[in-house]
């Protein structure tokens, strides 16, 4: 008995913002002082380390749990099953329902059990909930309904990694032109067949990384302290990802018993282009092996990093084609490796 993705959705928001956008923005230092660079030197330097040019933000009328709700139907149609087969409907977000000019997130009831609600499942076994685990949490998402599958607790389970993180940046930190919103969507279930998971790992260090992303007060000493926006640590996160993460990776890529060279993709969080590359890089050294050209598709260049909804995304537009000279055939060896808030580390290793 195998574990398969069955099928896959995403949602993209049609509000572009571009890098040139970012140039009404009044950057400041943490202590709330000018930064001594002009914006426009601002704007270049960020998109040489991150790659972003533009990102995706949602419909004012829209919510987290819209987005999810339209990824899902989508992964739902694809896998061509009835909603009311469902067993478990899980949700990877961080900040719940935020509205458009509001400074309150909305989370009760959970993003999940309004998906279910919107989805119009009457089932009350398909059991409905959210997972808040920081950027891996779709991807925790998928390892918990696995779990669930291979304990005989459920048959078929929808995972949902959706945010609207355009709702919760400080727009005089520099740091908020990283991030944007969307959703991913998939269903798994039990197979025959001998695709599926193969192996997974999953890491929370928080003795002394806990608070490397955190909310916090914005940078314009002039606004309310009450309003709280999301924080990081850019530079300690990074030297947390390319310490941990590729040997999570590793130990994944071990367990799954597949050799490096049979490895035919890594779908990574969409985080930071120069973080993700130097990951990748350290993860073949590990091996002793040199990165493959194409091994790592990248979407963030013109949909920044949407959290918990880059893996799901980035996998269903890599297999409906919609990301240039990338594509899976079937019996390819994948993995899905991210980072994020905990600190959480997570990695998947996949035969498609």
């Amino acid at each position: 008995m195998n574990v398969k993705i069955t099928g896959t959705g995403c949602y993209i928001p049609s509000g572009v913002e571009t890098n040139e956008d970012f140039h009404q923005h009044e950057f400041l230092n943490a202590d709330g002082s000018p930064i001594k660079h002009n914006t426009d030197i601002i704007i270049k330097k960020f998109q040489s380390i991150t790659g972003i040019d533009e990102r995706r933000y949602a419909e004012a009328h829209h919510s987290s749990s819209d987005l999810g709700f339209f990824a899902a139907e989508k992964a739902i149609a694809d896998a061509n099953i009835d909603p009311e087969e469902l067993d478990y409907i899980i949700f990877a977000q961080n900040f719940g329902d935020v509205k458009k000019g509001a400074i309150q997130s909305d989370a009760v009831p959970s993003l999940a059990s309004r998906v279910k609600h919107s989805l119009r499942i009457k089932n009350p076994k398909c059991v409905a909930y959210d997972v808040v685990f920081g950027c891996p949490g779709w991807l925790e998402g998928v390892i918990q309904g696995y779990a669930f599958i291979k304990a005989g607790m459920a048959k078929k389970c929808l995972i949902i990694g959706s945010e609207t993180l355009s709702r919760v940046i400080d727009k005089h930190d520099r740091d908020s032109m990283i991030y944007s919103d969307g959703a991913g969507a998939t269903v798994i279930e039990v197979t025959d067949s001998d695709s599926g998971i193969i192996s997974h790992e999953t890491a929370t260090y928080s003795y002394d990384e806990a608070h490397f992303l955190f909310f916090g007060k914005s940078y314009n000493q002039e606004l309310s302290e009450d309003t709280r926006y999301i924080k990081m640590y850019g530079r300690k996160i990074y030297e947390f990802a390319l310490t941990h993460v590729p040997m999570a990776m590793k130990v994944c890529l071990d367990k799954s018993g597949v050799a490096i060279q049979d490895l035919k993709k890594i779908f990574i969080h969409q985080a930071n282009e120069k973080m993700d590359e130097a990951i990748v890089e350290r993860f073949y050294k590990l091996y002793d092996k040199e990165v493959p050209e194409g091994v790592m598709p990248m979407t963030i260049h013109n949909l920044g990093n949407s959290s918990v909804a880059t893996i799901p995304t980035l996998f269903d537009m890599v297999i409906k084609g919609k990301v240039e000279n990338q594509e899976i055939q079937k019996g390819d060896i994948i993995m899905f490796a991210s980072v994020g808030a905990g600190m959480n580390i997570n990695a998947i290793v996949y035969k498609y």
